[in-house]
Parts: C-alpha cells; sequence; structure tokens
C-alpha cells in the first residue's frame, strides 16, 4: 500500500459510496413497458451502472436489428431526463458507510466523491441523501466530476485535483471504487486502492479483479468501514 498517514478518503459515488441501482432498475423498467420491450433482469441492470447511461441503454435496446446511433442518443437522454425527474427514490448510502462518514468527520478526516457522472446529477443525488440530521452534500469535503477536468478516469486528473481542492498529498489518501477505470485512477495517483466488491461488478469483473492491481479488495461495506478505520488508527 501506498498510503502513510492517511489524511483523506475518496470514494467513487455509484455502486461504491451510494446505492443508486434500485432507481436505475426503476427507470429502465418503466421505459421498457413503454417500449414494449422485455425488461432485463435486475442483476443485470446493477452490472451496467458503473459503466453508465449509454450502457444502461444498450441493455435494454441493443438488440433492436434497426438501432443506430442516433436513436441510442436519444433513448439516453430521455434515461437521464427521467433519472433527473425522480433522481432519489430508493437510492441510499451501502448500510455501514453512513456511520463511517461520520466516525471520518470525528476524526478529523476528510472524505470525498470522484466519479464519472455528470456534476448536474450528482449534486442533486447528494442534495436528496440526509446523513446526521444534514444533506449529504454538506459533509462531502470535495466533488470531483467529468465537468471540472480535461480527462476522465482511468486519468489520474480527477484525482489529483481532488488532492489539490483538500490541500493534500495524493499518497496520503485512499481511493475506494468499484471499477477497474477506478483502481487505474487511484494506482497512477499513488493512492491507496480499494476494490468495493459489493458494488456493481459484472461476472468478467470478478474473474479478472486480480489483474486490477488493487492494494485491497473489500467484500462488504462492514469490512470496508473496519478497513479504513484500521488505516487510522
Amino acid at each position: 500500500m501506498t498510503t502513510t498517514t492517511t489524511k483523506a478518503v475518496l470514494f467513487d459515488l455509484d455502486g461504491t459510496l451510494i446505492d443508486t441501482a434500485p432507481d436505475f432498475i426503476r427507470i429502465i423498467k418503466q421505459m421498457c413497458q413503454n417500449y414494449d420491450h422485455a425488461c432485463p433482469s435486475d442483476a443485470a441492470i446493477r452490472e451496467q451502472v458503473s459503466a453508465g447511461a449509454r450502457a444502461m441503454v444498450r441493455l435494454m435496446f441493443g438488440a433492436d436489428s434497426d438501432f443506430n446511433d442516433e436513436k441510442l442518443l436519444a433513448y439516453r437522454q430521455e434515461f437521464l431526463d427521467l433519472y433527473e425527474a425522480d433522481i432519489c427514490v430508493d437510492s441510499r448510502v451501502f448500510a455501514g458507510l453512513d456511520s463511517l462518514l461520520l466516525a471520518l468527520e470525528k476524526k478529523g478526516v476528510a472524505w470525498g466523491i470522484v466519479t464519472n457522472k455528470p456534476r448536474y446529477l450528482a449534486e442533486q443525488l447528494l442534495a436528496k441523501i440526509s446523513l446526521g440530521g444534514k444533506p449529504l452534500a454538506e459533509h462531502c469535503a470535495v466533488l470531483v466530476c467529468p465537468d471540472d477536468v480535461a480527462n476522465t478516469k482511468p486519468d489520474p486528473e480527477p484525482l489529483f485535483l481532488a488532492c489539490q481542492q483538500l490541500g493534500i498529498a495524493p499518497q496520503t489518501a485512499i481511493y475506494v471504487g468499484d471499477h477497474i477505470r477506478d483502481i487505474q485512477a487511484g494506482n497512477a495517483a499513488g493512492m491507496t486502492t480499494v476494490v468495493a466488491k459489493f458494488g456493481y461488478l459484472s461476472k468478467d469483473d470478478h474473474a479478472t479483479l486480480d489483474g486490477w492491481q488493487a492494494d485491497v479488495v473489500i467484500d462488504t461495506p462492514d469490512e470496508l468501514a473496519q478497513f479504513v478505520l484500521t488505516q487510522l488508527s
């Protein structure tokens, strides 16, 4: 591991800090019903969340013989519009991580989010989820989105920007994610990297985890909380 004295813990958003899949599943089922398509399984949808809206739309409509990119973009925009309209019906901080965030604050350790989710959606989501009686947005020390950088993950630029805004060296941060690009970005930044195996990993992801070269692979949110707090003791 690269971290010596941990000064910050950074999280990917979807599938790492917040379980957003239930809302995506709800919207995909709605769209499939509207367009009279067979709906993918909940598990199949969850596996695509970290790959973004385009991947989830392809999961719905990619089998159409007349499918083209223009249609894909139109369906993707409809998907995003529906998501923005009801962004937080069932999304929650993963059970066990809310207490971790409060514990980090109590210890004076900053925590933040580095995500490939567009800022306009990330900010709305963090405003609607509560932690200790306040919006999660008021607890988050730094939020870096694709809008803020020239190069998104797996490039380390977003992580470097987060550390710059926090005033810390990247080597003193832990980065937690559920996608190979998260680990690649964290490794390139010199951070301690942690795979949240409880996130939205596909079968292929599970089969190739060793090749991700993460410092740690964590099975559950509770184990993640234990690991992080151990690094602070």
